[in-house]
This record gives C-alpha cells, structure tokens and sequence, in this order.
C-alpha cells in the first residue's frame, strides 16, 4: 500500500539516493528532483504531500522554488522542509521568509528524517 508522496529535490545525488533508499522502504512514492526547475514542475505536476528541497541547486535555489510553492493557491499547504548544508541563521532567516515549514542542516540523521515524516503525516 502506497502512503502519501514526497519529493527529493537536491543536485547531489548521494543525498537523493540516501532519502530514495530511507523513505521506500517505509513504503512512500517518491519523486526526484536534480534542480530547483526540476522541483518546482514536479510539485505542481504530482502534487506532493511533502517536500525535501535543497538550497543550493541549479536553475533555481531552494528559497526560490519554495517562495513558488508557498506563494501558489494550489500549493501553499505543500509541507516544505529545507535540507542544506548552509546551517547559519541567515538562511534559516531566509528559509522561514521563503514559507519553508522545517530546516534540516546536513549531515541529517536517518533517524531524524523518518521522525519528522512520520510525525507529519499522522496529523
């Protein structure tokens, strides 16, 4: 039984295989994103209940993919968590004026993503 759907949005494909990995075998369907572009027309084509995005990432950043999102009538309830390697408050500062709903710092813990979806989706 498929659950709910989630996208991997990150250029590095370590991060996009690790997530892949974590979140199948809880039996998610998930999407792939290698760019901010990418991101951004999957979201409005699948439509999905929760977001990975990454800050820095070709053709469009992070912040600018989920200000389109948040800024979307269709997609603003679109749950968005930030996965960066940038951890300062400027960009969570940024990310939270973006509409991001969660910031993640890189390296994250398996533990702690699995928690986080988990937690969102028995609400």
């Amino acid at each position: 039984m498929v659950k709910h759907s989630i996208l991997v949005a990150d250029d590095n494909e370590n991060i996009r295989d690790s997530l892949t990995y974590l979140l199948e075998d809880e039996g998610y369907r998930l999407f792939i994103a290698k760019d901010g572009a990418e991101a951004l027309q999957t979201v409005r084509d699948q439509k999905p209940d929760l977001v990975f995005l990454d800050l820095m990432m070709p053709e469009m950043n992070g912040f600018e993919v989920c200000r389109a999102i948040k800024s979307d009538p269709q997609l603003k309830e679109t749950y968005v968590i930030i996965l960066t390697a940038m951890g300062q408050m400027a960009e969570q500062e940024r990310g939270k004026e973006a509409g991001a709903d969660r910031f993640l710092v890189k390296p994250f813990s398996p533990v702690e993503i699995l928690s986080l979806v988990r937690k969102h989706f028995k609400k």
